[in-house]
């Protein structure tokens, strides 16, 4: 697995506002979706919060055991 298209993104996150991560790798505007998996009849999105803006590095390999976070698993 190459690490360069894997790698986490660096995402600012706004305290008490919704995201949808992209748990199946369709979306053109990873690491969110954007409905792509509807089409592709793949995983739907999972939805977090975060309780205070900050920033964090979410997943785009989607091996993380901690969705939507990165985990390292992209360097296995």
């Amino acid at each position: 697995m190459s690490d360069s298209k894997y790698s986490p993104i660096a995402c600012d996150l706004e305290g008490g506002k919704k995201y949808s991560w992209c748990t199946c790798s369709h979306s053109e505007d990873q690491p969110f979706c954007d409905g792509s998996h509807r089409a592709a009849k793949a995983t739907p999105p999972l939805t977090f919060e975060v309780e205070e803006a900050k920033e964090v590095y979410l997943c785009t390999c989607k091996q993380t055991a901690n969705p939507p976070y990165c985990d390292g698993s992209h360097k296995t």
